[in-house]
């Protein structure tokens, strides 16, 4: 059995970044982000992603009773 710290995207990109390194590739590495917003719905009422911010209004989601609990965070692209 693994060990849930030794597995999963947190471990690719740290071999990942190791591998760089061992190239000689010192230049830290850029990734896209963007800020993604959370919440729940009547459809599906555990937090889910909604939607990019950019994309969508939180606010008038909010405010329609659509979706509540909202919450924005950065996300990897």
């Amino acid at each position: 059995m693994g060990k849930g710290y030794a597995e999963g995207p947190a471990a690719e990109a740290a071999e990942e970044e190791r591998e760089r390194r061992a190239r000689g590739d010192d230049a830290p590495r850029r990734t896209a982000r963007r800020l993604a917003v959370f919440g729940s719905t009547r459809d599906e009422p555990q937090k889910h992603f909604l939607g990019y911010a950019d994309e969508i209004d939180a606010d008038a989601l909010f405010a329609s009773g659509q979706a509540w609990g909202i919450h924005t965070s950065p996300v990897q692209v």
